[in-house]
């Protein structure tokens, strides 16, 4: 029996790329929705500012244009949407705002969309590297009550 649903996390990474391309090819669902996580720019400005311990500029976004965090995300779903459908998905893209970490906001969207399964890539990191830096698809993994397929980058 098909799932119903599944979320693909789609950043436009070649591992992100290939984990469109196994959902494709090993899973059955009657819809996926792929999810490209976005943070304002005002947000990242403040954060980076924050870390570098450099005062906070008086920096503005313009209210008549879009982020161009948000056009950039659109452009990279995008692209993430043409590849599901060319993967013999029926799919829907959507840009999630991420307002605390990325594996939030996955796990998040996952749960108010109430999918079957979460597919996301992963960098397939090893040895001190992966103590130093956790992977999205760790946290996903770790913190998600729902089955997550986790594609490993290629050779």
């Amino acid at each position: 029996m098909p799932a119903d649903l599944i979320l693909i996390a789609y950043d436009g990474s070649d591992n992100a790329k290939r984990a469109i391309e196994y959902a494709g090819r090993f899973l059955s669902a009657n819809r996926a929705v792929v999810a490209t996580a976005w943070e304002p720019m005002a947000r990242q400005a403040a954060r980076m500012s924050g870390l570098s311990g450099v005062m906070q500029p008086e920096w503005v976004p313009d209210e008549d244009s879009e982020d161009i965090a948000l056009t950039d995300a659109k452009t990279t779903n995008a692209e993430g949407l043409d590849l599901a459908v060319a993967a013999g998905l029926d799919a829907e893209g959507r840009c999630v705002e991420c307002s605390a970490t990325i594996w939030t906001t996955i796990v998040e969207t996952a749960d108010a969309l109430d999918v079957d399964v979460i597919v996301t890539g992963t960098r397939g990191t090893t040895g001190l590297r992966s103590l130093l830096q956790s992977s999205v698809a760790d946290h996903v993994l770790r913190h998600s009550h729902r089955p997550v397929l986790i594609v490993p980058p290629g050779k």
